[in-house]
């Protein structure tokens, strides 16, 4: 029915719930592309990923990539590391809020060999929202049972005495760098001074030793393996 209104080249159906790993509902990847959309994107890239805000937040309805991404994400480790990997010309998704504080996000993509969509049919595609909402929660329930499931088995704790002490302010900090967000932004974002951001951002780099983005990812990926 979607195809029928706007042209894509992928679909992929995620449902989200906090933190969890995002349960992969339908897509129509083949193997290699199945690996790059959803194999790598379920092993941590997803914190970094402005669906999985605009899905945790929630906020639904039909959004654009470019309308939900920081001002600097074109030049964000998360887009230079994962997302030009997809190979990407644009991406739209159904925001749809289901029970027990879960969302499913219904993505259309499109390739850069097939360009963006054009406003017609983001504008079709808008309209069709309250049936595909409707559709959606009819044949997706109980999806917290489904997140429960799916849940990581308890890790054993390791020694934190090896690990540089961040605070909850720079781990915050590093999510919204990571992101895509300039300083100015995630002074925004966190109701702090650009100055204070700044000052973090040089206090993070000398807590773990580092000096790119690119050694600043490897650490979070880092991090999120051992939780």
């Amino acid at each position: 029915m979607l195809g029928a209104l706007a042209r894509f080249d992928y679909c992929v159906i995620f449902a989200y719930r906090g933190e969890a790993r995002p349960i992969d509902l339908y897509s129509s990847f083949n193997r290699q592309d199945y690996h790059v959309f959803v194999r790598l994107y379920q092993e941590g890239p997803y914190l970094l990923d402005p669906f999985y805000r605009a899905a945790t937040q929630p906020r639904p309805g039909v959004w654009r990539m470019r309308d939900l991404a920081p001002d600097r994400f074109f030049a964000s480790e998360y887009y230079r590391t994962y997302y030009v990997e997809t190979r990407l010309a644009e991406e739209i998704g159904f925001f749809i809020p289901v029970e027990e504080g879960a969302t499913v996000v219904l993505s259309l993509m499109r390739a850069q060999a097939t360009g963006p969509f054009r406003a017609a049919d983001i504008d079709l595609l808008r309209k069709a929202e309250p049936l595909v909402a409707a559709m959606v929660k009819r044949v997706w329930r109980n999806l917290a049972r489904r997140f429960a499931l799916a849940a990581p088995s308890p890790q054993p704790a390791s020694d934190a005495g090896s690990r540089p002490m961040l605070t909850e302010r720079e781990k915050a900090i590093i999510e919204l760098v990571l992101q895509g967000h300039s300083s100015e932004s995630i002074g925004l974002t966190l109701g702090i001074a650009t100055g204070t951001v700044k000052v973090h951002r040089r206090n993070i780099y000398r807590k773990l030793g580092i000096a790119s983005q690119t050694q600043l990812m490897s650490h979070y990926l880092e991090s999120l393996k051992s939780k």
